[in-house]
């Protein structure tokens, strides 16, 4: 096995989706076949500025493309994708991340190796830019941001010393990494009520709700999480809640949730509120799936209270 960077373009002629699948042709068929069951980073080059480096993802089998001969997808292991909490640049002081793209006196290379979209990658360079993307105090940055304070820490919450790929795939660290890049994806307001709420500290209240559950072979992509305030939540993940064929209209269950909680939690139109950057809406996919999978399905209906 081995580590790849794939280079992954918004808008390409190849049809990634980076949580589920990555589209390839033959030319890198022999070292995507050898990272299978391995993890890779997704690095985008962006013309008005450099994206870089912005999740890592394990990739769990390769077959060729249904109809495209000459190509191939690389399918991506449920549940193994995560974005980093912030991208990281392909130069740090004009030095390039990866040892393959760097002269023997350190200065970026050109051409050649740098034009790959699919590069092998050292495992030191691997765990170079996850630290980066991903620190490993990212539980203890988030516990204390709006309680520098915090007394309540528990152990799992304190500055930790574990190797890379025990951090991805340990879930208390992903889900602080979710929540973290989905309610900043949202500006912190909920996309069913759009407001905004903060409690006495500046701690926004809005959580960060996975549309398909990870344990259904959802992602922590941006793109299967919603932004939603408690109560939502709630509504969502028991099938009161979810969202239309158009991807924007909001689906109330209208015979277990009265009219008079519609018009106080959801907005006007009905309608979700997005992020501003249209890669981090939510996919047509996922909100397909919690239509047909969860939507009208009450878990104990009985128990539920509007008063």
């Amino acid at each position: 096995m081995v580590k790849l960077v794939l280079l992954h373009k918004a808008n390409s002629i190849y049809e990634d989706e980076p949580d589920a699948v990555y589209d390839f042709p033959r030319s890198y068929l022999k070292a995507v076949e050898e990272a299978v069951g391995d993890w890779v980073i997704y690095y985008e080059p962006v013309k008005a500025g450099p994206r870089g480096y912005f999740a890592v993802a394990k990739i769990e089998r390769v077959i060729p493309k249904p109809g495209a001969e000459g190509r191939f997808l690389a399918m991506i292991e449920p549940g193994s994708f995560l974005p980093f909490d912030w991208e990281v640049p392909r130069l740090i002081d004009g030095r390039p991340l990866e040892t393959a793209l760097t002269e023997q006196d350190g200065a970026p290379k050109k051409g050649g190796a740098v034009q790959l979209a699919v590069r092998r990658l050292p495992e030191a360079d691997f765990a170079r830019i996850v630290n980066l993307g991903l620190p490993q105090e990212l539980e203890k940055i988030e516990a204390t941001r709006y309680d520098p304070q915090n007394s309540a820490l528990n152990e799992d919450a304190e500055p930790f010393d574990r190797p890379v790929l025990e951090r991805l795939t340990r879930r208390p660290y992903r889900d602080v990494a979710f929540r973290r890049k989905v309610r900043e994806a949202y500006d912190y307001c909920c996309a069913m009520s759009g407001l905004m709420l903060r409690n006495g500290g500046g701690r926004p209240e809005v959580q960060a709700a996975h549309i398909r559950p990870v344990e259904r072979r959802g992602s922590d992509s941006v793109r299967n999480g919603l932004a939603l305030s408690a109560t939502l939540h709630w509504m969502f993940d028991r099938g009161l809640v979810s969202v239309a064929d158009d991807n924007e209209t909001i689906l109330v269950s209208r015979n277990k949730v009265p009219d008079d909680v519609v018009a106080r939690l959801l907005r006007p139109d009905c309608k979700l509120w997005k992020p501003k950057n249209r890669e981090d809406w939510p996919s047509p996919k996922n909100l397909q799936w919690h239509r047909e999978n969860v939507f009208g399905q009450v878990i104990g209906e009985d128990l539920i209270s509007w008063h």
